[in-house]
């Protein structure tokens, strides 16, 4: 794959003389991967859009034929027609456009044992990022994390008929693919009823983002798996949610703080704030079912800062915020470098007994994509820990103060006026110079304690103008 990718993108180094920057490319690459994968699957496209009709045309007429192609597919009803709703050519000379077209066929893509497409993009956009190009993040979660949360979550369409899984920030929908991925595995390769399969197709899986691209691709790459979703083009933040509800939401909500100066004006939001991650947090309160089950992945400042304590005793009061996972340094590496993250887990309609914090962090090496990746083996022993019920339910044992894995009564956590910042470990890789974080991580790190620190100013600002003057 490797190879592949080193391909592909020493031909994305030729095209940005022509004029193609970095999201475009992949933007081109998607839509090319996705008539040759069609036609591998024997997917059915409209007359003259298919991969050989395209592969044969020379000169002008290939850049022509390529611009009516994406122009067909784009007035089709369905989901082919959202997949290429607005999609335009970048290609201006017809032999850039037949290299790529020659480059892609020579690999029978659907032959290879792994999401290839989801491959090919999370190694270009490993390499865009570090160039220094910024966005990366919007299209990727390491998808070791997510198998590793979808293992313990088992979002499993076969418990009832309705059984819905959402995702309300889904990117290129890394989440929803691999919990369709992980239900082939538990069937043995997909051995399901024909009323099951009819459902998983267009009735299970669904997501939003708020970008155009990255959610074209979350469509492509599920149709290629040969489902149909229903992704929307929304701001699941500022908008009004729809009256679906889910079984299961995976999510992994924007990090930062970009357009968040003002909080959402939505009824159903208890706290006001204009952290976008803590809003996401009340978002997935309302959009789950009464017992559906839960998995966000949070920065570090949303168990402390600010509004953090409020959000976080309404979530207790109505959700069983079981477990929460701290995330090793550099998990999302290099898209995020430095950001420290945590998965928090929680089931909606039974009030918080016990929270166990799993420290995954604490004297372990930080990630680097290269000498040391991200890999199954970091999350092992928190699957161990989690056990076998979704729900967190499972018999669990407290490994005391030099374990990684300890319980904390909800009593404890109302003493810390909620908030969920708790380490117990001593990290002694922080005081050996020798294994201290990159310095870009740690200016990283910085970064991001200032913005919450402008977040809580932000906050006072808007409390103070709120504030009606005091009569003389």
């Amino acid at each position: 794959m490797s190879d592949v990718v080193q391909k592909l993108w020493g031909f994305c180094h030729t095209l940005r003389h022509d004029g193609i920057d970095y999201g475009d490319y992949i933007e081109q690459l998607t839509y090319l991967l996705f008539l040759k994968m069609a036609d591998e699957r024997g997917i059915g496209l409209p007359r003259d859009c298919d991969w050989r009709t395209l592969y044969k045309q020379t000169g002008t007429n290939l850049i022509d034929h390529y611009v009516d192609v994406l122009r067909k597919l784009a007035k089709e009803k369905g989901l082919l027609g959202q997949i290429f709703a607005g999609a335009q050519s970048r290609f201006n000379n017809p032999v850039n456009l037949k290299r790529m077209l020659s480059l892609i066929d020579e690999t029978e893509w659907t032959a290879l044992n792994v999401d290839v497409k989801a491959q090919a993009f999370e190694g270009l956009l490993e390499k865009a990022a570090s160039e220094g190009k910024k966005g990366a993040g919007q299209y990727f979660t390491p998808r070791v994390l997510i198998q590793s949360i979808v293992r313990c979550m088992k979002p499993d369409p076969r418990v009832h008929k309705d059984f819905t899984i959402g995702d309300p920030a889904c990117g290129t929908g890394g989440f929803l693919v691999c919990a369709y991925e992980w239900l082939i595995e538990e069937t043995k390769g997909g051995a399901v009823d024909r009323e099951l399969a009819k459902r998983l197709k267009s009735s299970t899986y669904f997501g939003q983002d708020l970008v155009e691209r990255p959610r074209r691709l979350a469509l492509m790459n599920l149709y290629l798996h040969g489902l149909e979703p229903e992704i929307t083009l929304g701001d699941a933040i500022y908008e009004v949610p729809s009256s679906r509800r889910y079984d299961v939401v995976l999510t992994n909500p924007p990090f930062g703080t970009k357009g968040a100066n003002q909080a959402p004006d939505r009824e159903d939001f208890t706290i006001e704030t204009s952290n976008k991650q803590l809003n996401f947090l009340q978002h997935v309160l309302t959009i789950l079912k009464p017992g559906g089950r839960a998995a966000i992945v949070l920065p570090d400042n949303c168990l402390f800062e600010g509004k953090a304590g409020e959000v976080f005793e309404i979530l207790m009061q109505d959700c069983n915020v079981h477990t929460i996972l701290r995330l090793p340094r550099g998990t999302f590496s290099p898209y995020s470098q430095g950001v420290k993250a945590n998965v928090v887990f929680f089931q909606k309609g039974f009030p918080t007994e016990n929270v166990w914090i799993f420290d995954a962090r604490s004297n372990v090496l930080g990630i680097t994509k290269k000498e040391r990746p991200l890999s199954l083996s970091h999350f092992a022993e928190f699957e161990k820990c989690y056990g076998d019920d979704p729900n967190g339910g499972s018999k669990r044992k407290e490994l005391g103060e030099q374990g990684r894995f300890r319980k904390f009564h909800v009593s404890d956590i109302k003493q810390r006026d909620y908030k969920l910042d708790i380490t117990w470990l001593k990290d002694e890789s922080l005081e050996d110079g020798e294994d201290l974080p990159e310095p870009q991580d740690l200016a990283a790190e910085a970064i991001t304690e200032l913005e919450a620190v402008v977040d809580d100013l932000r906050e006072i600002v808007r409390l103070m103008d709120k504030q009606e003057p005091v009569a003389a």
